[in-house]
């Protein structure tokens, strides 16, 4: 279970992702109830990415970035801004998406702006942090 965990997760926030930037246009396109759907799933995949994720950083070794040269900081500089931002939008998306439920949909839409495109990045820079892990700088066996 431990080695399928990360292609998991990444999976998880690849469709999350798309999920989320589904939800964006739909919204745009004046298409409220299909936002809605989408939505509840990007939240729906959210969450059992982060169950997938925890239960594999419980699990798995932990491992040294083995890049070098320019690769290493621009690395960290990623790895360091995508936990930051996942800390503070797990929250943000659970108070947005409480709010369009309960029906506060001003007070949603103007958190709503920004916890998007913060969630977008945090979903999407998890998946280049995989695959820099897994594809790129494979860990040892």
């Amino acid at each position: 279970m431990e080695a399928v965990l990360p292609h998991l997760t990444a999976g998880l926030n690849a469709i999350a992702a798309v999920l989320i930037a589904t939800g964006f246009v739909l919204v745009r396109s004046g298409r409220p109830l299909a936002h809605r759907r989408v939505m509840t799933a990007a939240v729906a995949v959210s969450v059992l990415f982060l169950v997938a994720y925890l239960l594999h950083h419980l699990v798995a070794p932990v491992f040294v970035f083995p890049g070098q040269g320019l690769i290493r900081p621009v690395y960290f500089l990623l790895l360091g801004s995508h936990v930051a931002l996942a800390v503070m939008v797990a929250p943000l998306v659970g108070v947005a998406f409480w709010r369009a439920r309960s029906g506060a949909i001003a007070r949603h839409r103007s958190l709503a702006r920004w916890t998007l495109p913060v969630w977008l990045y945090v979903s999407v820079t998890e998946i280049i942090v995989y695959v820099l892990l897994y594809h790129v700088y494979r860990p040892e066996a």
